[in-house]
């Protein structure tokens, strides 16, 4: 087997061909280019016979296949006693995925592969924005992120840091830039400005900057089209900026109140800040539970940041745990399980469950559900797990029956004592009805409360408008103001 030599052509002008690059191409009687396709495959020297593995393309539709024989056809060159010099455009490890193979397959059989470096895209289209790539134009915002526009295009949330700025190299056309779009407008404002970078490092090098939702509309778009995307403005956008900052008040330069803070101080406000999610959801306010959410996240990545201090876990450790959770969970999705509806995922989802924490459960199902819950989500989720042990009604005419007998047995209740248990039977026989009837009793009784608020205090502003003492009002009366309220909530 001969040398094999993998040269990187830089971007596209002869000019821009590295010293070394040069001096290798010049002394090779023969030379085996990826592709004609790139103005990079210009730059090569006069001397060499020229050769390129475009054929290939045409043979093959999938590019994994193509990659794969590219590779085939340079180890089988290589078997000569001159070896062969494979170039490729650009940088030979910046998105060269040829070449990354040839590594990899050298390495494993213990044969050296000569990397000969060129100019990447990078470079040239820095040069274009006139951006420093660890530098940015204001605080926190330096470190440039390089994410391949197809993996963005497979992506549904984009896997970029939106406090620093980011290229995508590779959009080619208008579907991928819908795609690259789509993802990226689950991160970014419609509106971010993103500026396209065509045939950067050519003499036709050419960039205009256009808003997101516009990134498929009429823009021009070719195979050596670089995104840029700054920072969302204002900054302070991404997790592990809240992860910071929570480091920053529990540092000695920090808060003295935030340095106080244990696992078990947080307690109370965690169960708030749950609450008042569940608020702004049952009022389908929009607004409330954007702010609600983040004082939930808040707490949670404050409970992360004491355990990092203290080195039980981290950040990304309790990010990786869900993650493979969820694909373990959902196997029907990310593997070959068949499911035909909704049940069967549950029944998988339980099965997966137990499986996986066999030594976490204490004695049945019902043992394990928290007892810190309050009190109605308590009885519903008993009453969820008692009903997948099959101790359950046979269909939902039991369940009435057995609501009508609490509510007599209230009724016929002697003292204090009985009236307290009775009610609570028939407080629980309520929650098994409204698991019948596929009602979320927690929510439901929310939403009760809040209608008798909002109707309470209708009535009381409807009698202040007629002048009407509140007071001295008969409980008709009042009864027939609510009557009138209620007809308008």
């Amino acid at each position: 087997m001969g040398p094999v030599t993998i040269v990187g052509l830089g971007p596209g002008r002869a000019g821009d061909l590295t010293r070394e690059a040069w001096e290798v191409l010049s002394q090779a009687t023969e030379v085996y280019l990826r592709t004609w396709r790139h103005p990079s495959s210009q730059a090569i020297p006069p001397g060499p016979e020229v050769f390129s593995f475009d054929h290939l393309y045409e043979t093959h539709e999938a590019f994994d296949a193509i990659y794969e024989a590219i590779v085939a056809e340079v180890w089988r060159l290589a078997q000569r006693p001159e070896g062969v010099i494979y170039a490729v455009p650009g940088h030979p490890l910046m998105g060269e995925h040829t070449v990354y193979r040839i590594l990899q397959q050298g390495r494993a059989a213990g044969i050296s592969v000569r990397v000969v470096a060129g100019l990447s895209f990078v470079e040239p289209v820095l040069a274009a924005l006139q951006q420093d790539a660890l530098e940015g134009s204001t605080p926190g915002t330096a470190g440039l992120q390089i994410v391949d526009g197809a993996d963005i295009a497979r992506a549904y949330y984009p896997p970029l840091n939106t406090d620093l700025p980011a290229l995508i190299p590779q959009v080619y056309d208008r579907e991928m830039a819908a795609d690259v779009k789509l993802t990226l407008m689950n991160a970014y404002p419609d509106e971010h400005p993103v500026t396209v970078v065509r045939g950067a490092g050519t003499d036709s090098a050419a960039s205009e900057t256009v808003p997101l939702y516009q990134l498929d509309q009429g823009v021009a778009l070719d195979d050596l089209t670089t995104l840029y995307l700054p920072p969302i403005a204002g900054g302070r956008t991404s997790l592990s900026a809240l992860q910071d900052i929570l480091a920053h008040l529990r540092s000695p330069a920090g808060c003295p109140w935030d340095r106080e803070q244990d696992h078990l101080s947080l307690r109370p406000e965690l169960l708030e800040e749950v609450h008042e999610v569940l608020a702004a959801l049952d009022a389908e306010d929009m607004e409330a539970l954007q702010e609600e959410l983040g004082d939930l996240f808040l707490n949670v990545f404050f409970q992360v940041q004491l355990a990092t201090e203290e080195g039980e876990f981290r950040l990304s450790d309790v990010v990786r745990e869900h993650t493979d959770k969820l694909i373990r969970r959902h196997p029907h999705v990310f593997g070959d399980v068949k499911v035909s509806g909704t049940a069967d995922v549950k029944a998988n989802w339980d099965q997966i469950k137990q499986a996986e924490k066999p030594h976490a459960t204490r004695g049945t199902p019902i043992e394990n559900i928290p007892v810190s819950l309050p009190a109605l989500a308590h009885a519903q989720e008993v009453s969820k797990k008692a009903a997948k042990e099959r101790f359950d009604w046979t269909d939902i005419s039991g369940v009435w029956d057995k609501v009508r007998e609490e509510v007599l047995e209230v009724k016929e209740a002697q003292n204090q004592a009985e009236r307290e248990q009775e009610l609570g039977d028939l407080l629980f026989a309520t929650v098994n009805l409204a698991r019948w009837l596929n009602v979320d009793a927690e929510s439901s009784l929310r939403q009760a409360t809040q209608r008798f608020i909002a109707r309470y205090l209708g009535t009381r502003r409807l009698a202040e408008q007629r002048h009407l003492d509140w007071q001295n009002l008969t409980l008709a009366e009042m009864d027939g103001l609510w009557e009138e309220v209620k007809m308008t909530r």
